[in-house]
């Protein structure tokens, strides 16, 4: 069976936004501040209000 570079980057995980698992973030979100989240993923505080944003949470 042949597969693409879109098909094996979607296989490994690559296309995840900032390099971290959504699901994760959702749940530590709930239960977090922003700087809580920014801290523990090793981002800026403007990735994680635009992270939030595309997730459809404020």
């Amino acid at each position: 069976m042949r597969t693409s570079g879109k098909s094996q980057n979607t296989l490994n995980g690559q296309n995840q936004l900032f390099g971290l698992d959504f699901h994760h973030f959702i749940e530590k979100e709930k239960q977090s501040t922003i700087w809580e989240l920014a801290s523990e993923f090793g981002l800026s505080f403007r990735e994680v209000k635009s992270l939030k944003r595309k997730i459809g949470r404020s």
